[in-house]
Parts: structure tokens; sequence; C-alpha cells
């Protein structure tokens, strides 16, 4: 529901030491000491607690841990530390560790109790020199597609504040899109980087599998459908990180991305999905949004065909049964999986509503295995003649909250989720690369995305045309959008 007290956007963008600059950007600055590593903390940690008490982004904070370690920084000869983002603040999703911090995967069925370890991949992404400011909100276990916790408050769309941040990453999307911090981490494992990133109007990129190192819950899963990376404001970004990220890991069995800084003159063939196989037709607005990035790219010299999803029509069924399976096994073993202190009895609506699902149908679990197992090939097999597959993120606009909440019956969310999940998790299944990129506006200034899935290991051709939609058609930032809408008010009232 829309509170009429609550503004309709809010956002921490000001002339202080983060200004308007990406991580790059920043980055740049505090190498040429322009600024200093705890001046850019005490703004962001300013930004933070300015808009805090509207979005309900930050789950733990770790502010004065932060300005203790940038100060330290400055305090560095040239060449301590030598990550590329040396002192960019950022905040990490609540389903990693960070040592000293808890980590409670948006569950009130897990205790405060502080991570012993920083997790594999948070030192992947930390080691690139970032500051980290606390750990960013997420739904309860990653499994709904908005950040609505049945226990805390919903984290609100800094666009309009009445509407999803989407999910599972949407506290890291919120805290981005307001200009709290440039980058976030996020992860995937059925949209989760880009479902926020397009509700929030970011570029999230899921790797492919592999491509990182392996996420803390990997190990218990049959099928590895989770991949970490972050969100961010620009494309660069994005690619910055993952080439630095690659620095410190890089999988021998996948071809390196390297460093990717512009679009090439390379044309290519490009697959076009505007509907999801199970059934559910895209809406106008998303659709129209989807089909004028097909006719850019077209303009562009690339050549645009309608395609086929490359999967049998029973995978919208085996990946919900999945997912069902999941929702069980965390809430039968959240014991042993994630804190000796987990209490089922507090899971909210969406996992036991999961779990139940399961138990009504875990007689088709080895077939449904077998089929998604078996995508991966399938697709593989269907790229062969395609460089990447344009689709929409999601099935339609951003919903406003309340209408995926973890307290709506378990059949109307299951229903309304399915009508709005219905592209991204291909890519968790197959293990594909895929991203989401700005493209439009609603009505309501909420954003609309496109995705763009590639071939295996192929993220250099999804940053390459990444770059140069960026480059023909800059979409604008939060920022940008009130400033123009302030400009165009001030017009109207001096005419």
């Amino acid at each position: 529901m829309s509170n009429p007290d609550l503004p309709e956007t809010v956002h921490a963008f000001s002339d202080d030491a983060l200004g308007q600059d990406d991580a790059t950007g920043l980055a740049q600055r505090l190498r040429r000491r322009e600024v200093s590593n705890a001046d850019v903390a005490e703004a962001a940690i300013r930004r933070a607690r300015m808009v805090e008490p509207l979005l309900h982004g930050v789950v733990a904070d770790n502010y004065d841990q932060a300005l203790e370690a940038a100060r330290r920084l400055d305090n560095e000869r040239p060449g301590g530390n030598p990550g590329f983002f040396r002192g960019v603040p950022t905040f990490i999703k609540d389903n990693l560790n960070v040592a000293g911090l808890p980590t409670r995967h948006g569950s009130a069925a897990i205790p405060d109790n502080t991570a012993p370890d920083t997790s594999p991949f948070t030192q992947q992404m930390l080691v690139q020199g970032y500051v980290c400011l606390g750990k960013s909100s997420m739904p309860e276990f990653g499994f709904n597609a908005t950040t609505e916790p049945a226990h805390a408050e919903p984290t609100r769309n800094p666009w309009n504040l009445a509407y999803s941040t989407g999910a599972s990453s949407g506290g890291s999307a919120a805290l981005v899109a307001a200009g709290v911090v440039p980058v976030a981490h996020a992860n995937d494992g059925g949209g989760s980087i880009r479902i926020p990133a397009a509700c929030c109007g970011l570029v999230g990129l899921k790797p492919t599998r592999g491509r990182l190192v392996a996420n803390d819950a990997v190990h218990s899963l049959p099928i590895n459908i989770i991949s970490d990376g972050i969100v961010s404001r620009s494309v660069r970004d994005t690619a910055n990180f993952l080439s630095e990220a690659e620095d410190w890991f890089q999988n021998p069995k996948l071809p390196p991305v390297g460093r990717i800084e512009g679009a090439s003159d390379k044309k290519l063939r490009i697959g076009l999905v505007l509907d999801s196989i199970n059934g559910h037709r895209t809406d106008n607005v998303t659709r129209k949004t989807v089909e004028d990035t097909a006719r850019l790219l077209e303009r562009l010299g690339h050549q645009i065909v309608p395609v086929a999803v490359p999967v049998p029509e029973s995978f919208p069924d085996d990946f919900a049964l999945y997912w069902a399976l999941l929702a069980f096994g965390v809430k039968a073993n959240g014991h042993k999986l994630l804190n000796p202190a987990f209490d089922k009895r507090k899971v909210d609506g969406l996992t036991n509503g999961l779990a139940t699902m399961f138990k009504r149908n875990f007689w088709r679990l080895p077939g449904a295995l077998w089929r998604l197992r078996r995508s991966m090939r399938d697709y593989a097999r269907a790229m062969d003649g395609y460089d990447a597959v344009l689709t929409p993120v999601l099935g339609h606009t951003t919903p406003p909250l309340g209408h995926l909440g973890p307290d709506v019956p378990f059949e109307i969310l299951f229903e309304r989720l399915t009508r709005y999940v219905n592209f991204t998790p291909l890519a968790n299944a197959t293990g594909a690369p895929a991203i989401s990129l700005p493209a439009g506006l609603t009505e309501d200034n909420l954003p609309v995305s496109v995705q763009l899935m590639g071939r295996h290991g192929g993220e250099a051709t999804l940053l390459d045309l990444a770059f140069a939609l960026e480059a023909e058609q800059p979409w604008p930032g939060l920022w940008q959008q009130v400033r123009q809408v302030q400009a165009e008010k001030t017009a109207s009232a001096g005419g």
C-alpha cells in the first residue's frame, strides 16, 4: 500500500566527497588523492543514515570499523593497497559472511550471532579495495522476488517509495540507486542480481556458472544455480569488477573475460524472445521496451532474429520444484546448513508454502533434476547460431509493495511470482551469463529493463553490447531524473 506521508522519491546524491561518481570514477579520484578515503567513507555513512529511515536497505552497519579502515588507507604509503577500487565504499548482502557482522539470510529464524569468518566470495570482492559499510537487506533466504521480510520493514524503491526494489538483492540495489554507495554485492539464484537491478535502474550481470569463486551455499545444492556479483550504475563498473575478480581467481575451464572498456565494431546475431515459455504474455510497457531495444541494436548493425525459448515446456514446473526443494531443505536442515540456533517455527509464509508444495510433489524430483541438468546442454546447442539473446527481465513492470509480500496467501503469491519471474531462471539452471540493463521509464517513474543472455563464458560479448547500448542511449540515473523533473516543474511554473 502507498503511504501518503512518504515522499515519492528519495536519494542521497549531493556535492560531498562521493559526488555523483560511479565506482570507477571515484576510485580514480581517490588514486589521484583529490579526495581522502576518510572523507568518502564519512560521506557514504552520512548518506546511508539520511535515507535509511525511508529505504530500509541496511540490516547491520559497520560504520565505525569502516571509517577506521578508510583512515588507515589514507595513512598508507602509495602502493600499500593495490586494489583497483581502493577506498570505494560498499555493502555485502546478508547471505554472505563478513567477520564480526551477523548473517541472517533475511530471516527471523536465524539469531543475530556475528560471523567468525569472511566468506570466500566476500574476500574476492573486498580484495579489490572496497571498504565494507555493512550488510544489505534481502527477503527470507532469497526465495521471494521482492525485499519485504515478514519480520521487518520492506525495502523501498528509491525511484518511487510505494514500489518494490525487487529481490533478493533488493537492499543492495536500493542503496546503489539512491546514491549511498556506487556498487554493492548481489547474488543470483533465480534472478536475484538482475531483478533488483531491473527494478532500480541498474546494471546487473549474472556471470557464467564457475566464473567467480563458489558461493557458500553451493556445496549443499544438487544443481548449482547461484552466482555472485554486483549491482552498479554503469557498465564500466561491472566490467572492471569482473576483470579485477578474474585477477584473483580465474576458472581454467572458461575463456578469460579480460578488461572490457567499451563497445567493439563486431556485428552480432542476436535472438529475440518476447514472451515466456510458461504462457504468460509480457505486459505492453515491458514488451515495447524490449522491441525498442531490438530496433536500436538493428540500427547499430546487429541482426535480430525471433527465436523460441531453448528448453522444454516442463522447465517452469521443474525449476519451481527445485525452488521448493531448497525451501524444504532449509526448513528441515537450517540448524545444520545455516545456524545451530535456527528456529523453523519463525520462517515466513512463502518458505512454508514452498516446503509444503515440495512435500506434495517430491516424487517428481528425479525427472525434474535430470531435465534441469540437461538444460545446460540444450541451451548451448540452441546458442550455436547466436551470439546473444534479448529478452525482458521480468514479465511485467515493478509491482507495488504488498503485491508479492510473504503474507499474501501462498497460492495467490505463487501465481503472481510465476507471472512476474519468468525469464531470469533459465540462466541459473543452464549456468549461462545474463545481464540486466535499464532501457526506459514507466509513467510511475520506475525503470524498465531488458535482459541479454549469452553463450557459456560469453560475458565479454554481453559487456560489449551493454557498452554500446549505454553509449547510444544513456539511461538516466535517479539523480539525473530528479533534476530533470525539477527543471520541468520550474519551467512550467515560470510559464
